[in-house]
């Protein structure tokens, strides 16, 4: 492996729910909403970066009354290969590293919303991090 994590923490977590109105349609109609997934990278040190993985919740149509939920998480790796090519750094940013934490995210994420009164979240187990990024390549 070209890579070693060394360090996992939540970066940034927001989970707002504006009022009662909102609570109740999003429990009724939570199958109106997708989860994005976003990431992210940043550059600590020489061999050192940090990675964003973000899920957040979205309402599929424009209409919906709107929630705010997002987490970040970070995971701090260490490229411990010399002389690796950045085509390699892209795909451990962007395909190795969400794909070894998703899980991990998934739960926090599914957690935040149990524990706020919403049994019906659905988010896909597994997501295909080298279909999305192979997808992103050819646009």
């Amino acid at each position: 492996m070209s890579y070693k994590i060394i360090g996992k923490y939540i970066k940034d977590l927001n989970f707002h729910i504006p009022n009662p109105k909102t609570f109740f349609l999003l429990t009724k109609d939570i199958q109106k909403y997708k989860i994005n997934i976003d990431i992210k990278s940043n550059q600590v040190k020489e061999n050192i970066i940090e990675v964003y993985t973000s899920l957040n919740l979205l309402p599929i149509t424009e209409n919906f009354e709107k929630i705010d939920a997002k987490i970040v998480f970070s995971t701090i790796i260490e490229i411990t290969e010399e002389k690796i090519d950045k085509k390699k750094i892209e795909k451990i940013v962007l395909v190795d590293v969400p794909s070894k934490i998703y899980k991990e995210l998934r739960i926090i994420f599914i957690n935040l919303f149990e524990n706020s009164g919403f049994r019906d979240i659905k988010i896909s187990e597994n997501v295909d991090f080298e279909k999305l990024y192979n997808a992103k390549r050819i646009q």
